[in-house]
């Protein structure tokens, strides 16, 4: 008897763009009921391979097969109407929509021809959000009141309210605390038990180990591997592969000893209701301090209050021993504070304005003259800064938008080291950056704080925290329930902390 052929094969697929190949002649098979992995740094191709299987993009040369049957998607509609989803890490939902519009928005249910609304369409809704393991999600409720990781659970059901076979997740995990995370993979077998294929996007390996089945990665372009093991494969030959060098999955060396000096930042009893809790924290010239919690814990709520972006409750923020006015971003920034936010993108880059403006545009008062700017001041300015944290490529007059999330995050880096920051808040900084990257981001942490920057960091990853940080501050539920030197600390009991372990000293 002859095997079934796969749910999906790709062959060949080739897209170029204006002075870029993205694909280069990339093959790809995912069967029904699996969870295929798909990897790479960024600018690998992943992106341009997932809007090709979307019906965003039309490949040059290749051929898709469905089925057994040669396809061609001509759109996002006709890749749906085969039963193709893709779910994108940048969620594309209508945030003052409701839950069931959102779910049904383009195919609404219908009787007897009309357009049927409100108590069918979130009925229909409920039953796809129980099947998903959230019935408390209200199917009237707005989108845009909605946790990020309810917002992921409305992208799913939006795509079962298809008949979809194969679903594309790119990133689903990046915005999820350790128990979202696990009601992720929940959902996922359940789809895969049901025969329904996932096309799985991930920059963090041990995801793979734990829901993939197999992996395909992608370098360059091209696939260099495909159809590993995912369970067996090492990853120190995953990570060569997708990189074409051996790369350590170590941490910069911390200094022996802790920094002497007085604190440049200080925050005495800081809150915010219903986010944090009065919060005491100080950050030396060259020291690394990092928070860590769960999504919800009040991290970057913190960071965004210490930086003005919010209204303090009670407490005040001091920096060189000088009190900040509350809910003034000026006033953070001329005391010499920066802030790289977690979504980089939306919040901190220019995405159409090349890497020159991004780094000038906190320091323009530099290059400016009578109302004119001296544009040739403020792109040596910017080269300097971004060859200091080796940006690639080495062009500033190159548009943001066309670096890897590596290179767009020192740009932002670029920009607060122009403006002379004393004080560099980092929210979620390797959130989205490939494997290779991160250890460049790292080295470029630790050398700003080296070189006397004081740095406060944010990051939902455990292991981030404890190789990044020198000293600690575990949060729960808006409050701090322990400090500690990073090296006295390691993941288990970061993860006891905050789960459910009671206040320590």
């Amino acid at each position: 008897m002859a095997p079934e052929p796969p749910l999906l094969s790709m062959s060949g697929i080739t897209k170029s763009f204006p002075g870029v190949r993205a694909l280069d002649g990339v093959d790809l098979d995912v069967q029904a009921g699996e969870v295929h992995c798909l990897l790479g740094q960024n600018g690998a191709g992943k992106s341009t391979l997932i809007k090709v299987l979307a019906g965003a993009h039309q490949p040059d040369t290749g051929t898709i097969r469905w089925r057994g049957e040669d396809v061609t998607l001509r759109s996002p509609m006709a890749a749906m109407r085969l039963g193709i989803a893709t779910i994108y890490q940048e969620l594309d939902l209508v945030e003052h929509l409701s839950v069931a519009e959102n779910v049904h928005l383009g195919h609404e249910p219908t009787a007897a021809g009309f357009v049927v609304r409100g108590r069918a369409a979130k009925a229909s809704t409920a039953a796809l959000l129980k099947r998903l393991g959230h019935p408390e999600v209200d199917p009237g409720r707005l989108v845009g009141d909605l946790s990020a990781a309810q917002q992921q659970i409305v992208s799913m059901a939006r795509a079962l309210s298809h008949d979809v076979r194969l679903i594309v997740m790119d990133e689903p995990s990046a915005a999820l605390d350790p128990d979202e995370v696990d009601n992720l993979f929940r959902i996922v077998a359940d789809l895969t038990a049901d025969g329904v294929a996932v096309v799985y996007i991930s920059h963090r390996l041990e995801e793979i180990r734990r829901i993939g089945d197999r992996v395909t990665v992608l370098k360059d372009g091209r696939a260099v591997a495909g159809g590993l093991p995912a369970e067996s494969t090492p990853t120190r030959e995953v990570v060569a592969l997708m990189t074409g060098r051996n790369v350590e999955y170590v941490f910069p060396e911390r200094p022996a000893a802790p920094p002497a000096a007085e604190p440049v930042l200080r925050v005495e009893g800081l809150s915010r209701d219903g986010e944090f809790a009065p919060l005491d924290l100080e950050v030396r010239p060259g020291e690394i301090v990092g928070l860590a919690g769960l999504v919800g814990s009040g991290r970057s709520e913190i960071l965004e209050t210490v930086y003005g972006a919010r209204k303090a409750k009670t407490g005040r923020v001091l920096v060189g021993g000088r009190p900040l006015r509350s809910g003034s971003v000026r006033a953070a920034v001329r005391a010499g504070l920066g802030l790289a936010p977690e979504e980089r993108k939306a919040q901190a880059l220019l995405m159409l304005e090349s890497v020159t403006r991004n780094v000038s545009v906190s320091a323009m008062s530099r290059f400016s003259r009578g109302g004119w700017i001296d544009r040739g001041a403020e792109l040596g300015a910017a080269r300097e800064a971004t060859r200091e944290l080796s940006l690639r490529p080495d062009n500033p007059a190159v548009p943001v938008r066309t670096l890897s999330g590596g290179n767009q995050q020192k740009a932002v880096l670029a920009r607060w080291l122009l403006r002379g920051c004393r004080v560099l808040l980092l929210d979620e900084p390797t959130r989205g950056v490939d494997v290779g990257a991160r250890a460049e981001l790292y080295a470029v942490i630790r050398r700003l704080a080296d070189e006397g920057l004081a740095v406060l960091l944010v990051s939902s990853e455990v292991p981030e925290v404890l190789g990044l940080a020198d000293r600690v501050l575990v949060l729960r539920e808006g409050r701090v329930v322990h400090e500690a030197p990073a090296r006295e600390l390691d993941e288990h009991r970061v993860l006891d902390l905050v789960m459910e372990g009671s206040p320590a000293s």
